[in-house]
């Protein structure tokens, strides 16, 4: 059974948002993707009506069954840059919540390690990997397409561990049962889950 899911990367300049089918074998094809952009001169609320309204469009157009979205961490070299995150990722939230799609978020080791297999992999390491992953002809561009696309394979590339819900992963937690992945790829998740967690403070 064919799987859509919508991967959004949040950002208030540019928030990319993609859309793919992830079907039998999980095998991906691209439905959509874009980046909704705002100009740092604009007003805040402004630039978050424009986002908000562009993201629920293309939920209302695409219909997803799930929607992906980046988790936020907050770093004092990052705090400024978080709010605005943090800001779109409340607005994407909102929106799903209210056509009843459920909501994953996803560290940007968990979707390294879920699409090329290594939770530090760089951008383009990861923008190839989407390339071959929906067939592309090449890697999709900006970055924040790519990843909003890194986001949605993701979620369609889950293991056991990642279906948990969200109070049994607290800060990278799991329950003893899950404590021995079966899989290489498996063990890979984990391991950057509980890294991505490490000296980092969750706003998510």
């Amino acid at each position: 059974m064919t799987k859509r899911i919508l991967g959004i990367d949040p950002g208030l300049t540019r928030c990319g948002v993609g859309v793919i089918d992830v079907g039998a074998g999980r095998k991906c094809t691209l439905v959509a993707v874009s980046v909704v952009r705002t100009a740092v001169d604009m007003e805040l609320a402004e630039r978050l009506a424009t986002i908000g309204n562009e993201i629920a469009r293309l939920m209302d157009e695409h219909t997803p069954q799930v929607v992906s979205i980046e988790r936020v961490f907050a770093e004092a070299r990052n705090l400024n840059t978080v709010m605005g995150v943090a800001q779109i990722t409340g607005i994407a939230l909102r929106e799903a919540a209210n056509r009843g799609i459920p909501t994953e978020l996803h560290t940007p080791s968990e979707v390294k390690a879920a699409v090329s297999g290594y939770g530090q992999a760089d951008k383009a390491q990861v923008a190839e990997m989407v390339r071959r992953i929906l067939r592309l002809d090449a890697p999709p561009k900006p970055a924040d397409a790519s990843d909003a696309l890194a986001l949605a394979i993701c979620a369609g590339f889950q293991t056991p561990i990642a279906r948990l819900g969200g109070a049994k992963r607290s800060h990278g937690s799991v329950p003893a049962a899950a404590k021995r992945p079966t899989t290489p790829a498996q063990e890979a998740w984990l391991a950057a889950e509980q890294a991505a967690k490490s000296g980092r403070r969750n706003l998510g």
